[in-house]
């Protein structure tokens, strides 16, 4: 796989060249559905389009498919062609949380549509600023593509599969809610039996990048079989990247995630420590 992470300095220089590259502004507040609109509006990498975490990387959330779960691949596709997205244009995406809310949910998106050159801006947009490269609050439309994506659903995991107990499964959510201390949104506190809890947060540094390749090694437990989730299939996706930067094959993805798995109470709960 390409090098999925890219340096700002990097990405600086291929704007500054001119070079076709299509930019995602991925910044979201899970609380706020307006809140990621807002703040590209405000400044963004210039030419940066917005990527819309409940209109554009989701489809309106239900008890099977969980607070977050994937749009449909048409409206999707449709979104990919309006952003001019084409296999031969490298794709950044950025947040301002360490990609996990939501650059690598739109990371994971575009490699689940076959864009071979996807890639996240480490330390993304605090990295952007910090930097003094150039902002813009230019909102103007791009040129669409003619772009029909293939879909690639052997990057998902399913309840069922998940329910079978022979993938290692990954929970990307915050200790306390995967012990089941504490849970603000979904219907019950806990984790799926047998999870191992590895914090989306826990693999980023004190500067929101990505950990050294031996730091998220010793951090992601490995396996024939993966299964990556969280609350809601976004954060889970902070972990997948981050096996794609260690060169392992891709965890699937849970979209539904604790959203899903706790809305049936016919479900197995596990409390306290993995």
């Amino acid at each position: 796989m390409h090098n999925v992470l890219i340096e700002p300095s990097t990405l600086a220089q291929w704007l500054d060249e001119g070079r076709d590259v299509v930019v995602l502004d991925a910044r979201a507040r899970l609380q706020d559905a307006d809140a990621g609109r807002a703040l590209w509006r405000e400044a963004h990498v210039p030419g940066a389009r917005h990527a819309d975490m409940d209109r554009d990387l989701s489809a309106p959330p239900s008890p099977e498919g969980g607070r977050h779960p994937l749009p449909d691949k048409a409206a999707f596709a449709e979104r990919l062609r309006r952003w001019g997205v084409t296999p031969e244009r490298p794709v950044v995406v950025y947040d301002d949380q360490g990609g996990a809310i939501a650059a690598a949910r739109t990371w994971w998106m575009l490699v689940w549509v076959g864009h071979p050159a996807a890639c996240v801006l480490d330390g993304g947009w605090p990295a952007w600023r910090a930097g003094d490269y150039p902002v813009s609050s230019d909102t103007t439309e791009p040129t669409p593509s003619d772009w029909t994506p293939t879909f690639d659903d052997s990057l998902i995991a399913t309840t069922d599969d998940v329910a079978r107990g022979d993938a290692v499964l990954l929970d990307a959510r915050a200790g306390e809610r995967f012990r089941g201390e504490y849970e603000p949104l979904d219907p019950a506190a806990g984790h799926i039996p047998g999870a191992h809890n590895v914090p989306a947060s826990s693999l980023l540094d004190t500067q929101s990048r990505l950990l050294s390749p031996d730091e998220l090694a010793r951090a992601l437990p490995a396996g024939d079989a993966v299964i990556s989730y969280c609350g809601s299939g976004v954060s889970a996706c902070q972990l997948i990247l981050a096996c794609a930067v260690l060169g392992r094959p891709l965890p699937r993805l849970y979209p539904g995630s604790w959203s899903a798995w706790s809305s049936d109470p016919s479900r197995p709960v596990a409390t306290g420590a993995a």
